[in-house]
């Protein structure tokens, strides 16, 4: 591809690996830099969002990288025999936009929430609102964070048994 311009590509990088790249490092850092803005608006809680950030990035990454060296296509390809959680969560569309919407609406509202209650519903302010609603949903996209981290480095330990056993 020397000489190419990437970029005029940009229609077809869905389904491309490096769409699946740029879309993976798009997620990550857009969601790091919120939680950078949410730990200064939020000082008590900057550990929370330190935590959060490095369980994204280093469960995504451990993620991917199983599935490279497994020689998987995309990351969102998993084997269907594997972790019933994470089966869900990558074969069924309506379960993974909700949970990543609903997550990433979470932090945002965390923002808008520091300047404003939001307009009223009933007497409660709308942002406050939708907190009680997502909160649920960023919790479960935490810990589906963690099966990820585990699944995948328990993929690497098997990926590494296997590489010693042959040099046997």
């Amino acid at each position: 591809m020397p000489g190419e311009n990437i970029f005029l590509f940009v229609p077809n990088l869905i389904g491309t690996r490096f769409g699946a790249m740029l879309d993976m490092l798009t997620d990550r850092c857009s969601t790091m830099c919120l939680l950078v803005n949410l730990a200064l608006l939020y000082p008590r809680a900057t550990l929370l969002f330190q935590l959060s950030m490095s369980l994204d990035v280093a469960s995504h990454w451990l993620h991917l990288h199983s599935s490279v060296v497994r020689g998987s296509e995309s990351h969102k390809l998993i084997d269907l025999s594997g972790n019933p959680v994470l089966r869900i969560y990558y074969t069924s569309r309506p379960a993974l936009f909700t949970l990543c919407a609903g997550n990433e609406l979470f932090y945002c509202l965390l923002y808008l929430f520091h300047f404003s209650e939001g307009p009223l519903v009933g007497s409660v302010g709308l942002f406050r609102v939708g907190l009680w609603i997502t909160a649920p949903v960023a919790v479960l996209k935490s810990l589906i964070s963690v099966v990820h981290l585990v699944t995948a480095a328990r993929n690497m330990a098997a990926l590494d048994a296997a590489d010693r056993a042959r040099k046997k």
